[in-house]
């Protein structure tokens, strides 16, 4: 990988782009726990799985070889560690890395590409399914969006705290929860519980923890059992619907506002708070302090 400066997602400097997969994932494991499944784990979890350049870069790389595949039938995604994925990596981890894929330059630059990035994975024909546990928030909220089935913990936490500073990169919430509830989340950075989740439409199904991984294997297995042509044809279905409605285009359109917010005052005063990353615990704490939620329960 290069050394381009890329620490900062939100920056607009022209970035190189790097292949992965050629010497095997460094922040990846993958497994196939059942016939025709393909299971694909984040591996940062010391860093609750934040999702900096390299894993984006290997996540997409591997359910696209999984999509090729002919003997993988669904893929399954989810997090090591404490949770399924905290958002994007703030705190430097980007630093020597490169964008996982060309993505035109421009103001808008980085939601654009984030957006492409989930949308990459509505497009494969092969079903893919998140299992989320723990938090889930911003930029892992916008993972599991991409995904075609979610299933999460019941203790499971979604959220996009990131509003009390910025603007959604994805704004999948008044699809995905409704507008009353999607203006409540993007207006607080509050979160939804896994049984939340599921009642607001984010989720297809909630299980206790402890049983999360048997039944969203069990739900894998299930899909596995019907031909993949067909199977291809019906997710293509379900979004085709969704994309006459407008889903795909109001992604699209709000990378223009979320862009706007990265010239605001609040935006502004935040990324100097955290001076390149390293000051970026103390300034979640003090952006959620007040809410007594997220950083502020378990520092």
């Amino acid at each position: 990988m290069s050394n381009s400066d890329q620490s900062n997602p939100y920056t607009n400097t022209p970035v190189k782009t790097t292949h992965y997969g050629e010497e095997g994932y460094q922040v990846l494991l993958i497994d196939e726990p059942a016939p025709h499944v393909r299971r694909i784990t984040l591996n940062r979890p010391e860093k609750r799985n934040a999702l900096n350049h390299q894993l984006r870069g290997e996540l997409l790389h591997a359910l696209q070889a999984a999509d090729a595949d002919s003997s993988v039938h669904v893929m399954i995604v989810r997090g090591a560690g404490s949770c399924f994925s905290a958002g994007y990596d703030l705190g430097g981890g980007n630093v020597g890395q490169d964008y996982p894929f060309h993505t035109a330059g421009g103001d808008s630059q980085w939601p654009r590409h984030v957006v492409e990035s989930w949308m990459k994975i509505w497009d494969l024909a092969k079903p893919v399914i998140a299992q989320v546990h723990g938090y889930c928030l911003a930029g892992g909220s916008e993972l599991a969006t991409g995904c075609d089935l979610v299933y999460v913990a019941d203790n499971a936490q979604i959220g996009y705290p990131a509003v009390r500073f910025g603007v959604p990169d994805m704004q999948f919430h008044p699809w995905l929860v409704g507008m009353r509830k999607g203006m409540e989340m993007l207006l607080t950075g509050d979160s939804l519980s896994g049984e939340e989740a599921v009642s607001y439409g984010w989720a297809t199904g909630s299980f206790p923890e402890l049983e999360l991984e048997e039944r969203t294997l069990a739900q894998a297995i299930r899909i596995a059992a019907i031909p993949t042509d067909i199977v291809a044809l019906n997710k293509r279905a379900v979004h085709r619907q969704m994309e006459v409605m407008g889903l795909r285009d109001g992604l699209r359109q709000g990378t223009e506002i979320c862009t706007l917010a990265i010239h605001q005052e609040t935006f502004k005063a935040f990324m100097q708070a955290t001076e390149g990353g390293t000051k970026l615990t103390a300034a979640l704490q003090e952006r959620d302090e007040k809410f007594g939620d997220y950083r502020t329960k378990d520092s």
